[in-house]
Parts: structure tokens; C-alpha cells; sequence
């Protein structure tokens, strides 16, 4: 995966300019990111005790990073009262908009690795 893979499901140029060009800074967020991804992400299903939770944080942690498509995913899903039917499909949603952020972020971390390669 390179930057030719990068989808726009997160703005990168949002959170390089929130870090105001510290790619340090950028790195250490997006492996924040990846982590809360890996422990919530597992919860993102109606049956699962504590969805609630990790849709929100997601919400957060999404819009944050850039993930904005993400965090309003989370946010339709956090609507009160959703009948069943309507909560899977927008659970669904939710894991859709995390599995591209978390592909976007992995193009991107490659391309990093790719940049580091060819600067002495």
C-alpha cells in the first residue's frame, strides 16, 4: 500500500496541520488510533455489551485523526431509539467507515515507510 491507496476516508492534511507538521506527532496519534480500533472495534455490534461505548469513542477518536466520514457513522448509530433493523444497518456502517480509516492509515504509515527509505 503506498499513498495511491489512500481512499479519503481520513484527512491527513486535517491532522498533519492539527500537528502543525510534526510527523512525530501525527505517527504517535494514528498508532493511538489503531489501538483504540483494536479494542473497540470488536464491540461495534448491537448484541455486544458496551456498544454504546465504543461508538462513541470511536466518534471521537475518528474525527480526531481525520476520520470525519467515521465519526458520522458513529454519531447516526448513537441515535436514540433506532429500531433493530435500522441499529444493524448502521452498525454496519460504522465497521465499513473503520475498516477503510484503518485501511487509509495503513497506506499512509507505508508510504511513511517508503519516504524514510529514500531520505538519508
Amino acid at each position: 500500500m503506498a499513498r495511491r491507496d489512500i481512499t479519503g476516508a481520513v484527512d491527513f492534511a486535517y491532522l498533519e496541520n492539527y500537528a502543525a507538521g510534526d510527523q512525530g506527532l501525527v505517527d504517535e496519534v494514528l498508532t493511538l488510533f489503531r489501538e483504540q480500533a483494536a479494542l473497540w472495534g470488536p464491540l461495534i455490534d448491537a448484541e455486544a455489551q458496551g456498544w454504546t461505548d465504543a461508538v462513541h469513542t470511536l466518534k471521537g477518536a475518528g474525527r480526531g485523526v481525520g476520520a470525519f466520514a467515521l465519526g458520522a457513522a458513529c454519531e447516526a448509530a448513537e441515535a436514540p431509539e433506532l429500531q433493530p433493523a435500522l441499529l444493524a444497518v448502521r452498525l454496519a456502517a460504522v465497521r465499513d467507515a473503520l475498516d477503510a480509516a484503518l485501511a487509509d492509515i495503513a497506506a499512509y504509515a507505508h508510504e511513511r515507510a517508503l519516504q524514510s527509505l529514500r531520505t538519508p
